[in-house]
């Protein structure tokens, strides 16, 4: 009966160290610090599968939102208002990424605009600044939610940072060529893609961190002088009409007087030759009648 009792104990106690050593194994091998190199095919293949899929838990992060707008603000002078508009974005702790000025003409005072770059969480109070340069006319606001997309690149990125890892813990231990060449081929994919992952994760951090406003500063037109409507306004009119017209044809003079000279010249050579002429003739004609009675 003690016979029958010790087998199935030994048989027990047996699987219970084959396990202890399967699991062990398997430890190790998922460290990547005793993985054979023989293996790369089979790790390079399951990483290709599993690299973008999210095998751990996430605690959901704060919503991330692109703001972008533009504003149009009337202003007296909105050369000075957009000095005062890029004073008021840098010290939110903002930039200008965009200036275009339009210089005063035809009875108005020109016009700006300005791309600004705001840090989100100071937006209100950056535009209620912005707001007393003047007459708001316009105010328009869009927000976009990226939360899932910086969400995917989070993951994406976390996952192919551990795959390039676990192969240079393989490309360390290698010492077959085929191997070296199929790993060192296989991490240089990986960088390139995850480089490009991390430059679009920078773009959507940068438009989360900094909504960008285009700002419109813009003048009232001024209304040409009025015509007379009594003595003295007229008299005044009629005295600068007067000062315009004589002054006008002071420069119709000097622009001309070259011209006149040059032609006085001319005119005086003609006349002078043609006299000369005349008198050539008579001095001929006289001889001629004296000789016949």
């Amino acid at each position: 009966m003690r016979r029958i009792m010790f087998i199935p104990a030994a048989a027990i106690v047996a699987t219970l160290a084959l396990a202890g050593c399967s699991a062990t194994s398997g430890a190790s091998d998922a460290s990547g610090g005793s993985v054979s190199v023989e293996k790369a095919p089979e790790l390079l293949r399951d990483s290709q599968s599993t690299e973008f899929v999210q095998t751990d838990t996430i605690a959901t992060p704060d919503r991330q939102v692109i703001t972008t707008g533009y504003v149009t603000i009337t202003v007296e002078k909105p050369m000075d208002a957009a000095a005062e508009a890029i004073r008021i974005t840098e010290q939110s702790g903002g930039r200008v990424d965009g200036r275009t000025e339009t210089a005063p003409i035809n009875g108005n005072e020109g016009s700006a605009t300005l791309t600004l770059r705001i840090p989100s969480d100071t937006l209100t109070a950056t535009l209620d600044k912005l707001r007393k340069l003047g007459a708001v006319q316009e105010v328009s606001l869009n927000s976009s939610d990226v939360t899932m997309a910086t969400q995917d690149l989070d993951a994406r990125i976390k996952a192919l940072t551990a795959s390039i890892d676990r192969l240079l813990g393989l490309l360390a231990t290698a010492t077959d060529t085929e191997n070296l060449i199929t790993l060192e081929t296989a991490i240089s994919d990986r960088q390139t893609e995850l480089e490009s992952l991390e430059s679009q994760r920078r773009y959507y951090a940068d438009q989360v961190s900094l909504s960008t406003v285009t700002l419109n500063l813009v003048s009232d037109f001024t209304a040409p002088v009025a015509e007379p409507d009594n003595f003295f306004s007229a008299l005044i009119a009629g005295w600068n009409a007067f000062v315009a017209f004589f002054a006008g044809l002071l420069v119709a003079l000097g622009v001309a007087l070259p011209w006149l000279v040059f032609l006085g010249v001319i005119a005086i050579i003609v006349v002078a030759v043609k006299r000369r002429r005349s008198r050539s003739v008579a001095v001929a004609v006289v001889p001629d009648t004296a000789d016949n009675p």
